[in-house]
């Protein structure tokens, strides 16, 4: 079966899906889940900020650092860890980083000082790591490639969720309680994935064995172009460096990076924007908060959903449908700026929507590629590398907005300097990253 096909959903093709059951789509769920609480476990920092400056009696500078912690072990075990998986695999890497980040949030809640709510950041880094490079290689192996926007969009969608409901949760518990009743919280909710996940997460091959999925629906997966398990073949040192030497390694990397630097602007830095820029309170802000999170996750489901994917599945063209997408959205991520002009919340909040959107659409337009173009066997490699990339100048956010903000007493600055990592990412997507197609092994000379 050559490549187009692959990617083309037969006739008859939505009859065949209910035939043969829909088990990757209860994965699907399980690998959504994980995300929503993984991102209430970061989320919760930014909700709990100004009542942790107050506390502490630290500066804006100060906070961005503490911010920015759980990136630096975050982003520096993204390739060893996406070589880890690709050795071992998704289920025991998952679990043990699950219980990590468990701890990491108790840790947090016990802080009476910056030295130990560092160490909890920090740990909350090392439990976090797989959860996104394992999670793309799971989708590979478990969806064929005309469904892989769908099955991404839950999966980084369940992200955005938690800041929709995660947010104004973490809003009134630190209001009516304290900013550690937050962090308790979630790690009261991070033990019950852990156990979910223990109990529910199957690979494909092991769940047509526990008779958990039909065999019907496992040909139906391969045959659309899903990963084999060839674990024990993928992930070395070697082909971390095979990797880092392809030209669309860095493209998709420097690509996703300004998704990710302009995401954790928003992320760490939004209900101190609102409480900056219009004096609302913290229940309030993170009331307002909900708003364009939840026009992201509606945008992105439908758009870099549904849309891509019956565009991927008619025309075939990988490369096209997830150009396009990926470009207008991540113009119309470019809105972000125009809300630090704004004179009233509800223009700030028409701003930030809008770039909300864009920045979500652009998430399974761009991340999906990593299984389309890694060498068989090193999707989790080469997502570990888009990753760590991307957090290395994803670190950078909340520190140069916390800078801007302290220097200037102003957060026009900040959301300038966001919109041109923005134009530098779409030049990336495009020019540098090139066709959409599989790149050969390491093995094959380039």
């Amino acid at each position: 079966m050559n490549s187009v096909q692959a990617q083309q959903v037969p006739d008859g093709a939505v009859s065949a899906q209910a035939r043969v059951g829909r088990t990757r789509w209860y994965i699907g769920g399980l690998l959504g889940v994980g995300m929503f609480v993984n991102y209430i476990d970061r989320v919760n920092l930014s909700v709990a900020t100004p009542a942790i400056m107050g506390d502490f009696g630290i500066s804006a500078s100060q906070m961005g650092v503490i911010s920015s912690a759980f990136l630096w072990t975050y982003a520096m075990l993204q390739m060893p860890i996406g070589s880890i998986i690709d050795r071992i695999g998704v289920p025991w890497v998952n679990r043990v980083g699950t219980f990590l980040w468990a701890i990491a949030s108790f840790v947090s809640a016990a802080a009476g000082g910056l030295g130990l709510l560092l160490i909890g950041r920090l740990l909350l880094g090392v439990g976090e790591a797989p959860t996104v490079p394992a999670g793309w290689k799971a989708i590979g192996q478990w969806f064929p490639k005309h469904e892989r926007g769908t099955a991404t969009a839950i999966f980084d969608g369940s992200a955005k969720i938690s800041n929709v409901i995660g947010i104004p949760i973490m809003a009134f518990l630190v209001s009516a309680f304290s900013w550690h009743a937050a962090f308790l919280f979630t790690g009261v909710l991070s033990i019950v994935f852990f156990v979910a996940w223990w109990l529910l997460y199957r690979t494909p091959t092991a769940a047509v064995a526990d008779g958990r999925m039909s065999a019907e629906e496992l040909d139906y997966i391969r045959r659309g172009g899903a990963e084999h398990e060839h674990v024990e073949s993928g992930g070395s040192l070697q082909g971390i460096g095979y990797l880092l030497r392809r030209r669309k390694t860095w493209g998709l990397a420097l690509g996703y990076a300004s998704y990710t630097y302009a995401y954790y602007v928003l992320l760490t830095w939004l209900p101190g924007y609102l409480e900056h820029q219009f004096g609302v309170n913290l229940l309030k802000g993170g009331l307002y908060t909900m708003i364009p999170w939840l026009v992201a996750v509606i945008v992105q489901f439908v758009v870099a959903g549904l849309l891509m994917d019956r565009w991927v599945a008619r025309s075939g063209s990988v490369t096209k449908a997830r150009r396009v997408v990926l470009v207008v959205s991540m113009l119309a991520s470019l809105a972000v700026t125009g809300a630090a002009y704004s004179n009233s919340i509800a223009m700030a909040m028409v701003f930030l929507s809008i770039g909300a959107a864009g920045l979500a659409v652009s998430v399974p337009a761009g991340s999906s590629i990593v299984s389309l173009i890694a060498p068989d066997g090193y999707t989790g490699s080469l997502g570990g590398i888009v990753n760590f990339i991307a957090n290395l100048i994803g670190i950078a956010a909340p520190i140069v907005t916390g800078i801007v903000v302290d220097r200037t007493g102003s957060f026009a600055g900040a959301f300038i300097v966001t919109g041109a990592v923005l134009i530098a990412g779409i030049f990336c997507y495009t020019v540098v990253l090139g066709r959409m197609d599989r790149m050969p092994g390491p093995q094959v000379t380039a």
